[in-house]
């Protein structure tokens, strides 16, 4: 019998009594992070790695129950032990690995391969049956250096600062707008943020991660200069009045979506940073081969590419269905809390 099965709530396994990342409500529930379409609320329970602890309950609520598991702990439910690994997506993200019976299952999440000094980097595990997330599981996605992104970020700043304008900086409210935070830097201006990202900077900042003051934009005096201020918010904010108090303005997007051309028109921005909280092409296919599986799964995205490849590769390979399409989601989640 499979280790895990696909069900109406989405992953469970049966020897353990669990769901990981469930679609709807169920009694126990092993979260690979926050983000609003692995974390559902009203689960009578929840597992998930000690780091993500508070951004988790943030986002669950403050009457979630949740269990915190530190990375590499081992615990059983039934017949399965359960263990949590970085998977370095966002702060406290983790990678479920699985061992009943002498085979070993791992559910990778969400993740990434490059640096992040928001969050624990990504730990490779080696297992039987490996399930891989393909948000940018096509060739074409493969991703700068982030350093170079950062100083780009920079300069465009320091252009805006020059040309009397302020700028607005787009990244999800819940680890892409940290990673921002802590990359920019943060001596050459003024740095605000939405009151959603300072929602989730409070937790960071709680759960140990050094970022900069980030005031609420709201919360200033009507005549607060911005000309030479950084503004960081989620995608959200385009085109909404909350803009308008900053008067001339020139906004970016930082997304792996912004590697494709056109997809800064579309999003109806002045600059686009490519970077991702997701693996891309190289990445994706060097954790596979990494993992050592003798078949993989994979999800989310563009998992029907990736695994004709896999396949192509002479692996055994198949697509996991998903309700859901990761970074797609988290748009409208932020249109819907912000």
């Amino acid at each position: 019998m499979e280790l895990l099965q696909l069900t109406e709530a989405g992953l469970y396994c049966s020897a353990g009594d669990f769901h990981i990342d469930p679609w709807q409500p169920t009694p126990r529930a092993v979260i690979t992070h926050a983000h609003a379409d692995h974390a559902r609320p009203g689960c009578d329970s929840y597992l998930a790695a000690t780091a993500g602890l508070a951004v988790l309950q943030v986002r669950l609520g403050p009457d979630a129950s949740i269990q915190a598991l530190q990375y590499g702990e081992t615990i059983t439910l039934g017949r399965v032990r359960l263990s949590l690994h970085p998977a370095g997506h966002i702060l406290g993200s983790a990678q479920v690995r699985l061992e009943s019976d002498g085979e070993v299952w791992v559910v990778s999440g969400d993740y990434k391969r490059q640096h992040d000094a928001t969050c624990v980097p990504f730990e490779p595990m080696p297992c039987h049956t490996y399930i891989t997330e393909s948000t940018f599981g096509l060739p074409i996605y493969r991703w700068p250096n982030p350093d170079v992104v950062f100083q780009d970020i920079n300069a465009w700043w320091h252009g805006n600062q020059e040309a009397g304008r302020a700028s607005i900086l787009l990244g999800y409210s819940l680890g892409k707008a940290q990673r921002l935070l802590a990359g920019i830097d943060s001596a050459q201006g003024p740095i605000y943020v939405h009151g959603a990202v300072e929602r989730i900077n409070e937790a960071y900042r709680q759960a140990g991660v050094p970022l900069p003051s980030t005031p609420i934009a709201s919360d200033q005096p009507r005549r607060t200069p911005w000309e030479k201020a950084l503004v960081v918010a989620p995608p959200s904010v385009v085109g909404s009045p909350w803009l308008r108090k900053f008067g001339d303005v020139s906004m970016a997007l930082a997304s792996g979506w912004m590697q494709i051309r056109g997809a800064r028109r579309r999003q109806a921005v002045d600059r686009g940073f490519v970077l991702s909280d997701h693996a891309d092409w190289p990445a994706l296919l060097e954790t596979v081969h990494a993992s050592g599986a003798e078949r993989v799964l994979v999800t989310h995205g563009y998992s029907a590419a990736l695994t004709r490849y896999l396949e192509g590769l002479g692996l055994s390979a198949e697509v996991l269905p998903t309700r859901f399409e990761g970074e797609r989601l988290e748009t409208s989640r932020d249109a819907v809390e912000e």
